[in-house]
């Protein structure tokens, strides 16, 4: 069985989200196991100097709970996605269009590791209107005020 590893925060979740697990689970064909590593409250306040709207174990519950996902788990605090490829031994790390930062430290940690994982990017989708939690965030902040 061809396992894939796909990360986010996943805080709202949206369209784009389910597009690019869906996307990624095809990656490893018809038979493949999806993991996903949700990242940690403290990783996201760290990377994005704000916290998650939804708790860590929400967004990992909601995460697990959608079709296309095997298995669900938290992210290590410190990013350490050495130790992640470590523990699930992907064949697969699907990477989204705006995960540059994520492609460059697997492709790294390949290389030291002299790993035969396959690193696969996964497009953007549909109207760009929507397709981020902080422009969803926007939205409805923008539409608050527009009503008061």
């Amino acid at each position: 069985m061809t396992k894939v590893l796909a990360a986010g925060v996943f805080d709202l979740l949206h369209y784009g989200h389910i597009r690019y697990l869906e996307e990624a689970k095809k990656l490893g064909g018809p038979d493949s196991e999806l993991i996903v590593i949700v990242a940690r409250d403290e990783t996201v306040h760290r990377l994005k100097g704000s916290d998650p709207v939804i708790p860590e174990d929400q967004r990992r519950a909601v995460i697990e709970a959608l079709k296309v996902v095997d298995e669900a788990l938290l992210g290590f605090e410190d990013l350490d996605l050495d130790r992640v490829i470590q523990q699930v031994k992907p064949d697969i790390v699907a990477v989204g269009h705006d995960q540059d930062a994520i492609r460059r430290q697997v492709e790294k940690i390949k290389k030291a590791r002299e790993l035969s994982i396959e690193i696969l990017t996964v497009g953007r989708f549909g109207e760009e209107a929507l397709d981020s939690s902080s422009k969803i965030k926007r939205r409805i902040v923008e539409g608050a005020r527009t009503r008061a």
